[in-house]
């Protein structure tokens, strides 16, 4: 018996229809430190941390507490062992407020038994101002960005007093001043002696606080050792099975007509003035730091949202972009961040997510053509390289590459002239970052306008003709591919320079 080993997976197997997810796992994590997951979207890590969590039951192998044999039925049932998740999807509940998500299925009671509300927004003031954020306990999750929830989420699993806190991606979303904080709340709870399973695309962030490192390929664990015994090169090799060029080389495209100009583009208290244009095989970038902006402009451009002022024309015409069914309409297309609140419909299958939008082309004389729909839907995801068991196969069983890349096949169906992508590559693995940049570069060559959004500098240096920078609402800054640095972008994203 080892006293230093706080968690042991020994043998553990999962099967899904059509796949195995899971082939005889088995790793150790040492209490006091990080342990890092590395391994492609699909390779099984996630799918191993809702067994420990016990959201899946696993099919064989067992899971060790201080070296016991443990049970674990439920999510709840996980919490009573000390164990804590941060989820890669954010899985929550818009209309909720901040307090009563901090405390869903944890309610406080009174001596009557009732849920305590005064202690929950005592507890919650305390929360919140120990780790300074100034947010009120009765604001709603929807009134919030990504990175508000992200950061709610990992509050949250940190403030349960966990001994194993798993963290699925958790940067993933969010600021690096706020990154910042969440590595110093690590370094808090390995010296008392609590152990973290980290999983992370983020090659810097790996190297910067793993203790050790376990790589997964295909649902098996290729390798596992101390950090000082690996480099970069080695991690990404075994992740993807193959050497993978560190930089995507951007090809020249030809740039045709414009294809999209936005003039004075305004939503009062959201972002004002907001002016750019985007032409057929450019892709542009837009830059800036969390809040500032830039996915409200894009929600007002593709519909989601009203704007107030402003003009934009599409192919030299002015339209008004009053819902989504009119973007559409002009053949403008929106990846979102929040990819499950407004990109998948999670509980349906692959086939049913990639043809939702573009329904009519097979509903006609009074019936769903379900040949035509299977033969768009397989030519879509075969270009795209989605890996899925079969196409109707529920879509949250997969991957987040593999969901992203869904939603892609979903906007191509309708064959869109400009396409806006928000933060496309968040929480997807360099294999398939390459993938996505892929698909960007052959949709630029069709003559497809393409709007990126970003709060990765490198790639939208490397991926971009042109990179627009926002800074409280406002564009600050205009720069062209020979004048791009990440100092002079994050000069404009901190408004210290305009132009």
């Amino acid at each position: 018996m080892n006293l230093d080993i706080k968690l042991r997976v020994s043998n553990i197997e999962k099967f899904f229809p059509g796949v195995k997810a899971l082939d005889k796992i088995n790793f150790a994590v040492k209490k006091g430190t990080v342990h890092v997951l590395c391994g492609e979207n699909g390779a099984g890590k996630s799918t191993l941390m809702k067994v420990i969590n016990g959201i899946y039951k696993q099919d064989a192998g067992q899971v060790l507490i201080d070296e016991k044999v443990v049970d674990i039925k439920n999510p709840i049932e996980a919490r009573s062992h000390g164990i804590s998740m941060i989820f890669q999807e954010l899985n929550y509940m818009p209309e909720m407020t901040i307090e009563e998500s901090l405390f869903v299925g944890n309610w406080p009671r009174d001596k009557f038994g009732q849920v305590d509300w005064k202690e929950i927004r005592k507890r919650t003031l305390q929360l919140l101002e120990k780790e300074n954020l100034s947010y009120s306990p009765e604001t709603k999750l929807k009134d919030l960005t990504v990175s508000d929830i992200q950061m709610l989420e990992i509050l949250k699993a940190i403030s349960y007093n966990s001994d194993i806190i798993i963290m699925d991606e958790p940067t993933s979303a969010i600021t690096q001043k706020e990154v910042e904080v969440l590595f110093k709340k690590i370094i808090e709870l390995k010296e008392r002696g609590a152990c973290i399973i980290y999983i992370s695309h983020k090659m810097d962030e790996i190297f910067r606080i793993a203790d050790e490192i376990t790589v997964f390929r295909d649902g098996c664990v290729v390798d596992s050792r101390p950090i000082a015994d690996y480099d970069m090169e080695t991690v990404i090799t075994q992740m993807v099975g193959r050497k993978l060029e560190s930089v995507f080389q951007k090809e020249d495209i030809a740039i045709g007509e414009q294809a999209l100009q936005v003039k004075g583009l305004t939503s009062a208290g959201k972002f004002k003035n907001v002016s750019f244009e985007v032409s057929q095989g450019e892709i542009i970038g837009f830059a800036g730091l969390m809040g500032a902006g830039r996915t409200e402009v894009m929600r007002g451009l593709f519909g989601l949202d009203e704007y107030q002022g402003g003009e934009v024309t599409i192919r030299g015409k002015k339209v008004h972009i009053k819902n989504v069914r009119d973007s559409i309409g002009h053949k403008m297309v929106m990846l979102s961040e929040d990819r499950r609140r407004f990109g998948i419909i999670p509980v349906r299958s692959v086939r049913e997510n990639v043809s939702l939008s573009s329904l009519k082309k097979f509903i006609y004389k009074g019936r769903l053509h379900a040949e035509e729909e299977n033969q768009v839907v397989e030519d879509l995801c075969k270009k795209m390289n989605v890996k899925t068991p079969s196409y109707e196969t529920s879509i949250e069983s997969l991957s987040g590459g593999n969901q992203q890349k869904v939603i892609l096949a979903k906007w191509m169906a309708t064959n869109p002239d400009i396409l806006i992508l928000d933060e496309p590559t968040r929480g997807i693995d360099v294999g398939a970052k390459h993938e996505i940049y892929k698909l960007m570069t052959m949709l630029a060559k069709q003559g497809k306008a393409v709007i990126m959004v970003s709060s990765e500098l490198p790639e939208l240096i490397m991926m971009c003709d042109k990179i627009y920078v926002m800074a409280k609402g406002e564009v600050t800054g205009m720069l062209t591919r020979d004048e791009f640095t990440q100092e002079k972008i994050m000069a404009y994203a901190t408004a210290t320079i305009t132009q």
